[in-house]
């Protein structure tokens, strides 16, 4: 069984504990799934405001839905279409303050509000992304998502 000391105090913080308890949980396990299940479930029960949280994986010219916590959600999504798609066809992390001002926006959860979408790169190439929707508006900033990219980073190598 897992414990983790996560800390309740500034994000800064929250992030620091949440890269420590993914370090551990995926320091010696060779399989990428189970990896992003199990960082999909650290962070849906440690980040507030969550409505969804799970994995992406680049297949061919499309993302594929991977391991999550939430609703049932979208299964393909097309490279540049929605938030996911724009994350990963640009390599860029996304911050989206009302996804119904978005562009394009794929709704797998009427009741998602806002959403933050973190490349996974490994040797230049995006392989994955990190997903986060939420029914408050406005839910992520910069400090989230410079926080949710370290987590990438770590997962760039334990993933695939």
């Amino acid at each position: 069984m897992y414990q983790f000391d996560i800390s309740a105090g500034s994000k800064a913080d929250l992030y620091r504990d949440l890269h420590a308890a993914l370090d551990a949980l995926t320091a010696d396990e060779p399989d990428g799934i189970a990896n992003m299940a199990n960082a999909a479930a650290l962070v849906w029960q440690y980040l507030p405001d969550l409505n969804w949280a799970g994995f992406y994986r680049v297949i061919g010219d499309e993302l594929v839905l991977g391991p999550f916590q939430g609703k049932a959600a979208c299964i393909r999504i097309a490279m540049g279409k929605g938030v996911c798609g724009t994350a990963a066809a640009t390599g860029s992390t996304q911050v989206v303050e009302d996804v119904h001002a978005f562009p394009g926006h794929i709704a797998c959860d009427a009741a998602s509000r806002s959403e933050l979408v973190v490349p996974i790169v490994r040797d230049g190439a995006v392989i994955a992304v990190l997903d986060l929707d939420s029914p408050e508006p406005a839910r992520f900033d910069a400090e989230d998502a410079a926080g949710c990219e370290v987590l990438a980073a770590l997962l760039a190598g334990r993933i695939g």
